[in-house]
């Protein structure tokens, strides 16, 4: 009855959530159904287990959340954003365009400014791209994603994404974990996606294939569509409803736009590998700072301080292209609230799943799969980030209910940490876009695209390009290590 009460409550919270219910009533309320099932103590398993998890999360990953979603919106609201990404397309020109569109979304997106941020600055442009180069409507989705949801939120060494982030503190890794795989990983998803989306141009082409109808949709239109908020939420961590509100201001020069993007880089990269690692933190280890230790801090430390450094930079530089400033930071701000208490929800779940005793049977059974820790870890965030439509979420379960027995295992035979952290991210970012995910859909919308026309593409170069990288970067490691 135990398993069987876990399938339910799961199949609740994955179908109910599809059909755009909350998941801070979802979450629970699975929780609820697997502990009635197995026979235990519904409002302990409430109160402590899955509460006592979701604080964890909130209290370890909200000041990531914050801070991405507030130097989104102000990076959005600056016109640093839109600078940046006229600044490359002018300068590849209308006969590289795919190519534009794509480093224009890893450029930002790498630089920490949040997805749906992105989105809303890229389709407009484009669309006028795509449009006046005679490419095909459908492809401008496919182009989004290869551009600001594979190797930028996965692979790339330092990305401050929250699921670079989340391995840091189960690991005692930083968000440099691997570069030399992670490095190797991008090359993988950027040139097959890439490969992939010329050849769907010269097909078109070849075919007379002309752009195609459809509409942009506002931001207001997105945050209007309750179902699709819904989804959205979790997917990412950043409100959509929140785009709309701060006042856009001119483009400043690109210089100044790129300055914060450089800046989030930098500081992340010098505070990781120089400037923690020399201080003492041993006072950490005091039941007064919560008996934990550098190591599990230090990651998150250093993206946070980089995250306020840039929001810093970018209000300094355009204070004058920011004449409603609260507007705006308060926007940021709110953005981020939905986002972390949803995947805290998520991850809560977990915890009352992993709490039961048939879920014995399911531990024995992910990691009773051949081929090592690496290839076990790489199934689990796979399958839970798809059933949960969310990397961050999928990722946190899997690492909560399993990552010290992955962390045991791999210590055992030599594996490095760093490895693990590297193969769990690029994991969870591939199944995660699969027809129901609230990136995709939103997506979609924005581009005035549909899955019909347009999910094919986004198959190709969101999850096929991804798990060829995660196959390359298991065979490296298992054969040479982290590096």
């Amino acid at each position: 009855m135990g398993l069987l009460g876990i399938l339910v409550g799961l199949g609740l919270l994955v179908g109910l959530a599809y059909r755009g219910w909350s998941i801070l009533l979802l979450a629970p309320a699975a929780s609820l159904v697997a502990a009635l099932f197995a026979g235990e103590p519904l409002l302990a398993h409430w109160t402590q287990t899955f509460m006592g998890a979701a604080a964890r999360f909130v209290g370890q990953y909200v000041p990531l959340f914050l801070l991405g979603a507030l130097f989104g919106k102000l990076m959005e609201d600056s016109g640093s954003v839109t600078a940046v990404a006229n600044a490359i397309t002018a300068g590849l020109g209308p006969s590289r365009t795919m190519l534009a569109v794509i480093l224009a979304g890893a450029l930002v997106t790498y630089g920490g400014v949040s997805l749906f941020v992105a989105f809303f600055v890229l389709a407009p442009m484009a669309q006028t791209m795509f449009q006046a180069s005679g490419i095909p409507r459908r492809l401008m989705p496919a182009a989004i994603v290869l551009g600001t949801s594979t190797f930028t939120m996965s692979a790339m060494p330092g990305t401050p994404s929250i699921q670079n982030a989340i391995p840091m503190p189960f690991f005692g890794t930083t968000p440099f974990a691997a570069p030399g795989l992670g490095l190797i990983a991008s090359a993988v998803m950027l040139v097959f996606g890439l490969w992939w989306l010329m050849r769907e141009e010269s097909v078109a082409r070849r075919a007379g294939e002309a752009f195609g109808a459809g509409t942009l949709a506002s931001a207001r239109e997105l945050a209007a569509d309750d179902t699709l908020r819904e989804r959205a939420i979790v997917a990412r961590e950043f409100d959509p409803a929140e785009i709309g509100h701060g006042r856009p201001a001119s483009e400043p020069h690109v210089l100044i736009a790129a300055l914060p993007l450089a800046l989030v880089i930098l500081v992340n990269l010098t505070l990781s590998l120089i400037v923690l690692p020399r201080m003492d933190f041993s006072y950490l280890g005091d039941a007064s700072w919560g008996g934990t230790s550098f190591a599990a801090v230090a990651g998150v430390w250093s993206v946070a301080v980089a995250l306020a450094s840039a929001c810093a930079a970018v209000v300094a530089l355009n204070r004058t292209r920011l004449p409603s400033l609260r507007e705006t930071m308060d926007a940021g701000a709110n953005a981020s609230v939905l986002p972390v208490l949803s995947v805290a929800s998520l991850v809560g779940f977990g915890a009352v799943v992993a709490a039961m005793p048939a879920f014995a049977v399911v531990r024995d059974a992910v990691l009773g799969i051949g081929g090592g820790p690496l290839v076990s870890l790489a199934a689990s965030t796979n399958v839970l980030s798809a059933l949960t439509g969310s990397a961050s979420g999928g990722l946190t379960i899997a690492l909560d209910t399993l990552g010290p027995t992955y962390l045991e295992r791999a210590t055992a035979i030599g594996l490095s940490p760093d490895l693990l952290h590297r193969v769990a991210v690029i994991g969870a970012g591939t199944l995660d876009s699969l027809p129901h995910n609230g990136a995709v859909i939103s997506l979609l919308s924005v581009c005035g695209a549909t899955h019909r026309d347009s999910y094919r593409d986004i198959v190709v170069v969101g999850i096929a390009g991804p798990i060829a990288a995660l196959l390359v970067v298991i065979l490296l490691g298992s054969m040479f290590g982290s590096f």
